[in-house]
């Protein structure tokens, strides 16, 4: 006898010995005890599944002797002359090879005649959509409406080019691939019948390459039989198809999750001088970062994945370097570069330049998180608009806290309004003055105009924020912002600013004046206290506290503040403005470093 290799040797006989389908099976044993036996079924699935296999082994179980029954023996003569094919009422057409309409009218002249010596004359169409369009529509009314004698069984792998008006005449069965668990158990099983020795590692290496078909799995067990006798490790498995092993694809994906740039190039360098095929490695590369999500997201439940328990544990291990958006990231950069393979001329330039990419996308931030805290500084300026003090308040708080002072530092209050007249009476001899009018006028009308650009551009106000006031003569008011912040002052100091603040001054009645930014440390404060406006005036290491004059804090011209100007007892309502936050510098420049575009805009 002829050898027969192991997918025909081992090919399921019954419905129990189908191996990941039993939903499917189960169904069609349940309609052969109830007796409700459609005309027509669909098979769908990947290859090697198993959809030819579930339509012989219904045909048995109609066509058996004393059928239909589902637990048929096989050794009936009826169901030996169908597993070998020479069946006369079961007849196998490829789909492929007859897909003209002539094949299909022979088909409907020949189902007109009843079966020969069996109870059904049954059609099994493979590959059945691979038809033509006449095909298939000179099939509809007998598909619809056969003789009580005809069954119909149709197997495909691209239920999306069947014809609609055939799917709705069918039971359509969509099979699954199979687990690699069971793929494993069921090769285990075929070796110990063959006597051959193979490991675990071997095993796995043959089911993550079979990608779920049972079929590529058996050939490929059988290919090793012959290249490598009783005895299969997994580097005959590896070195046979070009697969990576597992301990290198970890040591990869772990220097991609650590940033650690030189130890992946040359994990890939060598994975390609040993003839690895290098798209079959991104592949793998995205399905160990897919179970490592999902292993970080389900806190670790393995009912999940299909990995060992070595894989399970080299995942729990990295999950500690990266968290779950950082692997998403990589996932990204792996996608497009698995999407490009097919059109690149050096693959292993392209994965190169893609894993420097995926180590750099580990550690971006995203555009949601600058976002949210866009969103979480025009909280806080809205808040911290509601606390300024106004000017009358500030002067009365001066006076009383000069002609009252002690040469000890002064207790801070519980009244806001007091904190700038407390700063005053504590400010030492070495703090330079404003070069108009006192700290206390410089930083009320600092508060006020924070208040009054608020009004108009929560943005803008975010960035003053972090500015200070170092002058105002009248004509020219100096902002100076901290080193630390150097690049807010690059963000804010532009025309349309620039007019912002000039026309707030206009309405704080300080008319005609122009603004300049500039790089200036904050002055510090005495007694750690600050001023709403972070413009602090600073103190001489060592310096101690001097008395202070007897004179009034009397605002001078250029800061006299009008009537009204901060008398309002509750903030105004904040109007969003779209144009305004797509144009804003800080957005623009956030857009600029992520490669995005804003899609939509909601208040």
């Amino acid at each position: 006898m002829s050898y027969q290799v192991i997918a025909r040797k081992y090919r399921p006989q019954r419905f129990a010995d189908v191996v990941g389908q039993e939903h499917v099976s189960g169904t069609l044993a349940n309609a052969i005890a109830s007796g409700r036996i459609a005309h027509a079924y669909l098979f769908c699935g990947p290859r090697g599944t198993g959809k030819t296999t579930l339509a012989r082994i219904f045909a048995k179980a109609l066509n058996c002797t004393g059928g239909p029954k589902a637990d048929f023996d096989v050794a009936d003569s009826r169901c030996v002359e169908i597993a070998e094919g020479r069946a006369l009422d079961v007849l196998e057409i490829d789909g492929a090879s007859n897909n003209g309409v002539e094949q299909v009218r022979e088909l409907r002249e020949t189902c007109k005649f009843a079966p020969a010596t069996s109870k059904f004359k049954i059609y099994i169409i493979d590959e059945v959509h691979m038809l033509s369009t006449a095909a298939f529509n000179a099939l509809l009314k007998t598909l619809e409406e056969p003789p009580a004698h005809v069954k119909f069984m149709f197997a495909t792998t691209d239920p999306e080019k069947v014809l609609p008006t055939i799917l709705s005449r069918c039971q359509r069965f969509d099979l699954r691939r199979i687990p690699a668990a069971l793929i494993v158990s069921h090769l285990t099983a075929i070796a110990k019948q063959e006597g051959v020795q193979i490991d675990d590692a071997a095993l796995h290496a043959i089911a993550r390459g079979a990608d779920g078909g049972m079929r590529d799995a058996e050939s490929t067990l059988d290919q090793l039989i012959s290249f490598c006798g009783n005895q299969i490790a997994e580097a005959d498995v590896l070195s046979m198809f070009g697969l990576t092993a597992r301990a290198s694809l970890l040591a990869l994906t772990r220097a991609v999750l650590a940033g650690e740039v030189d130890t992946a190039l040359r994990e890939l360098n060598d994975l390609a001088k040993n003839g690895k095929d290098l798209g079959r490695l991104v592949t793998d590369l995205l399905n160990h970062f897919r179970n490592l999500l999902i292993f970080q997201v389900s806190k670790g439940d393995l009912k999940l994945l299909e990995v060992s328990e070595a894989e399970a544990a080299a995942l729990a291990d990295q999950v500690k370097l990266a968290p779950a958006d950082a692997v998403t990231r990589v996932m990204e950069v792996l996608s497009d570069c698995e999407s490009r393979l097919r059109d690149t001329t050096s693959k292993k330039i392209l994965i190169e330049v893609s894993l420097l990419k995926a180590i750099q996308a580990r550690n971006a931030v995203p555009v949601d998180t600058v976002l949210k805290q866009l969103q979480q500084l025009r909280t806080e300026a809205r808040a911290g608009g509601l606390q300024t003090p106004s000017p009358a308040s500030a002067a009365t708080t001066a006076s009383t806290a000069t002609a009252n002072r002690r040469h000890e530092p002064a207790a801070p209050t519980d009244s806001p309004a007091s904190a700038p007249a407390a700063m005053l009476a504590e400010a030492p001899t070495s703090a330079p003055a404003p070069k108009s009018g006192g700290t206390a006028d410089l930083d009320t009308l600092w508060a006020q105009l924070l208040e009054a650009v608020g009004r108009v551009s929560q943005f803008t106000r975010s960035y003053l924020l972090e500015a200070h006031p170092v002058s105002f003569n009248g004509k020219l008011f100096t902002i100076g912002f901290d080193p630390e912040f150097a690049e807010h002052l690059a963000l804010v100091d532009n025309a349309k600013n620039h007019a912002v603040l000039q026309t707030k001054l206009g309405e704080l009645g300080h008319h005609g004046c122009q603004i300049k930014f500039i790089k200036a440390e904050a002055p510090a404060r005495a007694g750690g206290l600050q001023p709403p406006s972070a413009g602090p005036v600073a103190t001489a290491a060592g310096a101690e506290p001097a008395a202070v004059t007897n004179r009034r804090a009397e605002p001078s011209a250029a800061l006299k503040p009008i009537p009204g100007a901060a008398k309002a007892d509750k903030p105004q309502p904040f109007v969003f403005d779209k144009e305004s936050f797509k144009n804003d510098p800080l957005i623009q420049k956030a857009l600029e470093v992520f490669k995005g575009t804003i899609v939509e805009v909601r208040a």
